[in-house]
């Protein structure tokens, strides 16, 4: 008898044994199940990640405000009470959000090749309006300046971007998201252009709508309004901090901007050169790679837990061998006084249990492809295949199915045929 022969004999023994077979490769499946499914959805929302992060470029930076850390019992920048009379010192920035002031002054002294824009961000609680049409109340609202939408991955559906005029004067126009142009001008998107709605029932001149970008997480990147910084720090104070971003012509520029930019604002906070920076600088890559590397620790649990599970269904599938190698005993000594043996006995129950965990991978890495992409669906994304891990579940399912048959294929290749024969 053939490896063919061995293996045909083996995969319709699984097939005969349906119950006892199916219950094994359903434990195995859930296993792999888990661990593909997690996996997937990982990828699907590392795929989020970097659409959403990649809209500024990888050779574009941002300056943001950094909060001033606490330190009890000494160590920190303390406060000391001066005599009357004594010279005033120095007041540090180190606990002060960046101001309209410290921004347009780094606008000003920032004079490396590069494209620079101011933001601010507003809030997101406020309401819309035009004619009897009303948003809820849950717009996000920016304030930025001319080079606003390309620095932040906006495009234009229709009508014109904030200029110069627009921003230095603070008046009252505005450039409204895709959703709540089409709440608002349910008629038609393209008739919000040059239109008057209010904004917590302050009247502004729609410029344009932009494109729709979609959402992230379930929530909507198009149910913002966007005007000039100096008209939110007029209208809306927030209390925010105002966000610098700089985008270099060249890739290859972006770590000298970056260090000029850092020199130049430093002296801007007033900060002494044994103080830290109130400040933080981040490429707009690392901020994507940031949030890809918290998931981590997702993609860990999901290997524990399906390991967990697969090492269950070793030894469920251990148990099962074993109970089929007593309910088999006379067939195997009948086989082994026809001539078969013992290599083939013990060669047949361990193709059995490779077969079982086998049909548990491939049953576990459709589903789990499956569970995951639903996750992916909701997220927006493309449909995501793991194939590294697929691999490794069908690889692991092998080792599993190797190690739960090895001890029973053993145990059936030494049975005694006399003694087979006559068992009951």
């Amino acid at each position: 008898m053939n490896t063919s022969d061995v293996f045909s004999l083996a995969f319709r023994t699984v097939k005969g044994n349906k119950l006892r077979s199916g219950l094994t490769i359903s434990i195995i499946a859930f296993g792999i199940m888990a661990l593909v499914g997690i996996i997937t959805a990982i990828k699907a929302m590392n795929q989020k990640f970097s659409e959403s992060f990649s809209t500024m470029g990888a050779n574009s930076f941002t300056i943001r405000f950094k909060e001033r850390n606490i330190k009890f019992g000494g160590g920190g920048n303390e406060v000391k009470l001066k005599k009357k009379g004594a010279k005033k010192e120095k007041i540090s920035s180190l606990g002060k959000n960046i101001t309209k002031k410290d921004a347009e002054l780094f606008m000003q002294r920032f004079t490396f090749p590069a494209t620079k824009s101011v933001s601010i961000f507003g809030n997101r609680n406020n309401i819309a309006s035009h004619e009897s049409r009303k948003t809820t109340p849950n717009i996000t609202l920016f304030g930025g300046d001319e080079n606003y939408l390309m620095l932040n991955g906006f495009s234009l559906q229709s009508g014109r971007n904030l200029n110069s005029m627009d921003v230095h004067t603070g008046r009252n126009v505005c450039i409204l998201g895709y959703d709540v142009a089409n709440t608002l001008f349910k008629e038609g998107i393209s008739r919000a252009v040059n239109s008057i709605i209010r904004l917590n029932n302050i009247p502004y001149r729609v410029l344009g709508v932009l494109e729709s970008r979609g959402s992230t997480f379930g929530f909507s990147r198009d149910n913002v309004i966007i005007t000039s910084y100096t008209n939110v720090d007029r209208n809306f104070p927030s209390g925010y901090s105002f966000v610098m971003a700089v985008m270099t012509n060249d890739l290859q520029q972006v770590n000298a901007a970056m260090g000029e930019a850092e020199g130049v604002f430093r002296s801007i906070r007033k900060l002494a050169t044994t103080e830290e920076s109130n400040f933080v600088i981040d490429r707009s890559d690392s901020i994507a790679e940031k949030a890809i590397n918290s998931l981590r620790f997702l993609t860990i649990s999901a290997t524990v837990i399906g390991l967990i599970t697969l090492i269950g269904a070793a030894i469920g599938l251990m148990n099962i061998m074993l109970v089929s190698v007593s309910e088999r005993t006379r067939e195997v000594g009948l086989v082994k006084a026809i001539g078969g043996k013992s290599k083939m006995v013990s060669r047949q129950f361990l193709l059995e249990a490779i077969i079982i965990s086998v049909l548990g991978a491939l049953l576990g890495i459709v589903l789990g492809v499956m569970v995951g992409n639903l996750f992916s669906y909701v997220l927006g994304t493309g449909f995501v295949i793991p194939w590294d891990w697929v691999l490794y579940g069908i690889l692991i399912c092998t080792i599993v199915g190797l190690l739960a048959g090895l001890y029973p294929a053993i145990k059936a290749g030494k049975l005694n045929p006399i003694e087979a024969l006559r068992y009951e």
